[in-house]
């Protein structure tokens, strides 16, 4: 399906809101019916149609259609949040006594769910280092039913190979996810490669402008009919009509942004590779990055985000460099209009610090929609 269409036409029925260009919000928690009868099939069938905005909701609907075409799945769920998508498409797969295998860096509510949340009900879970695709296979209990993954990472920007899991799992009956958050359907297909569950957070790229929070699952009719039943009815993670109408508005110039934030990510990546005071540096695109072969074969691009280590072992002058920063925002998250940064050292207590530690010195940044010349003057501070 051609990306314009599912950008700008997809499941925008114009007539039915006086040929608006922007889709109405229809700001509604429940719809009328005019009989019994039509009343009693929507009991019966409640993701047939209207009847409480906890479930569908038009303006939803039109998000829902084209965050399904993008990802080439059948159709979608869209959620408050990505944590809260996440949520429901894992606890959906799992029962008491199951056993899950997940990557060994993933998000860290998702880490909080599998070691807090899950434990409790007897499930189970083992990391691996998912750069290693035999890590899974030996993983395998005989009680195994979900495969978590989350290519590439967000903080150590690891790979996985998706078709290689995708087969394995398929092979043993197991139901594999992925946080496809860094790539986008537009420079990444998980389904395509055999994965059954795709999650964005798209709070990020989707969003665009960090306004809005938002989550997305996509894959076939038969999982998002069986998640929504149950998972997403239940809990009532699912978004507000007018947080579904900012993210239509973010996803409308998604392509535009992507290109751009992937040509300024090369440059700073160019002068950052060049820096005396980096140690190394993380991003999938570098011909010196151990699974660059893997990152060029299923994914399209790798925009934004950027890890590195710095040759200083000073907290207080790590933490000065991140202080002075001016054009680079110090906050969480990514795929907003704005140029961000964290340094690892931020999520420890301070006399924890080791310089030793090599993650200690590491440096996250994400690249928006800044010059790459405005950017730069900013680290050169360093």
């Amino acid at each position: 399906m051609d990306l314009s269409y599912i950008l700008n036409e997809l499941g925008e029925n114009r007539a039915l809101y006086y040929n608006a260009i922007s889709p109405p919000i229809v700001q509604t928690s429940n719809f009328a019916f005019d009989t019994v009868d039509e009343m009693r099939k929507r009991f019966q069938d409640e993701m047939g149609g209207y009847i409480y905005s906890r479930g569908l909701n038009p303006t939803v609907d039109i998000l829902r259609k084209k965050l399904a075409a993008l990802d080439g799945a059948e159709d979608a769920l869209i959620f408050n949040n990505g944590a809260a998508a996440t949520f429901a498409g894992i606890l959906a797969n799992i029962k008491s006594g199951d056993h899950i295998i997940s990557v060994e860096h993933p998000y860290s509510w998702t880490k909080h769910l599998f070691d807090k949340i899950l434990p409790r009900f007897n499930v189970n879970t083992t990391y691996v280092d998912g750069t290693d695709s035999t890590a899974f296979e030996n993983a395998l209990q005989s009680n195994t039913s979900l495969i978590y993954l989350e290519s590439p990472t967000s903080w150590y920007l690891e790979l996985q190979d998706l078709s290689a899991v995708a087969q394995l799992a398929k092979s043993k009956g197991i139901i594999t996810i992925i946080d496809n958050t860094y790539a986008t359907g537009i420079y990444q297909r998980p389904i395509e490669l055999g994965i059954d569950i795709v999650m964005q957070t798209a709070t990020k790229y989707i969003s665009g402008h960090s306004d809005t929070l938002g989550g997305v699952l996509t894959g076939s009719t038969e999982m998002m009919r069986k998640i929504f039943l149950s998972e997403y009815m239940c809990i009532g993670s699912g978004i507000q009509p007018f947080n579904a109408w900012l993210l239509l508005r973010g996803l409308r110039t998604l392509p535009a942004r992507l290109e751009r934030i992937e040509r300024t990510t090369i440059k700073i990546w160019e002068y950052l590779k060049a820096h005396p005071k980096i140690e190394s540096l993380i991003y999938p695109f570098d011909p010196l990055y151990p699974q660059y072969d893997l990152a060029k074969k299923q994914m399209k691009a790798a925009p934004g985000l950027i890890s590195f280590y710095v040759k200083i072992y000073d907290a207080q002058e790590i933490e000065a460099f991140c202080n002075g920063l001016t054009h680079f925002k110090m906050a969480v998250s990514w795929g907003g209009h704005e140029s961000l940064l964290i340094p690892k050292l931020a999520t420890m207590p301070r006399e924890s610090f080791d310089p030793a530690i090599k993650d200690h010195r590491m440096i996250r940044i994400y690249v928006g929609l800044e010059d790459a010349d405005y950017l730069i003057e900013d680290l050169n501070r360093l």
